[in-house]
């Protein structure tokens, strides 16, 4: 017998998965319904909240109790090999919006992103490739340069926006251009650090799906 097995039957049962995937409230703030849209190899971890006009694109991790939330401000855009580590949280402020290929969001995040554990993305804002947020960090209404990296701590708010490459050391607050425009370049330990953390999560993806069976539906859970 395996140890699931011995598990299930001595202990049972395991893996009740619960997750709310679905429309966001009519609201007088945000009256229109969507439903989110996510690739069918994405992957969703148990316990995650998706509401609203949010697109999640291909082998994008999203661990458990990840709260991506496109009730007021929307909508939201995920690219394709980022994560969302556990406890990270989307929200955004009505009718606040930033620009990427002539479309409006409230939230951007483009490719190869790395959400670290308990970090608030909250829109508007935009988060170029390549960029790591650290653990329990804040970015609020500002725009990320692509290959930037975040410290643990830190604080990106108040419209500034990061150069390519930016390195926010741990703790700092950064809320003025003046800040923004004379912060280091990112360290190579640094890099090599986002590098591991991207090579360790894009294999999560296809790693879980496994436990959750072949035949997945356009809304990025197991049928």
């Amino acid at each position: 017998m395996t140890l699931w097995n011995y598990q299930r039957n001595q202990y049972g049962p395991y893996n009740i998965y619960s997750y709310y995937v679905g429309y966001n409230p009519q609201t007088s703030v945000n009256p229109n319904l969507h439903y989110p849209k996510i690739h069918q190899r994405a992957f969703l971890s148990p316990f995650t909240f998706v509401a609203g006009d949010v697109t999640i694109e291909k082998n994008t991790f999203v661990a458990p109790f990840v709260s991506i939330r496109a009730d007021e401000g929307t909508p939201f855009y995920i690219g394709s090999n980022s994560n969302l580590q556990d406890g990270v949280i989307l929200h955004g402020l009505k009718n606040k919006y930033v620009e990427k290929n002539n479309k409006r969001f409230s939230i951007y995040i483009g490719n190869r992103v790395s959400c670290a554990h308990g970090s608030l993305v909250h829109g508007p804002c935009r988060v170029e490739d390549d960029v790591f947020i650290g653990f329990n960090s804040i970015v609020y209404n500002a725009v990320i340069g692509e290959g930037s990296f975040i410290s643990s701590g830190a604080v990106v708010t108040n419209g500034v926006e990061l150069k390519p490459r930016s390195f926010v050391p741990p703790g700092a607050n950064i809320d003025t251009q003046g800040k923004a425009n004379v912060l280091a370049t990112v360290p190579e330990t640094e890099e090599e650090f986002a590098r591991e953390v991207q090579r360790v999560n894009r294999e999560f993806p296809s790693a879980y799906s496994l436990f959750f069976g072949k035949n997945r539906c356009s809304c990025g859970l197991a049928c």
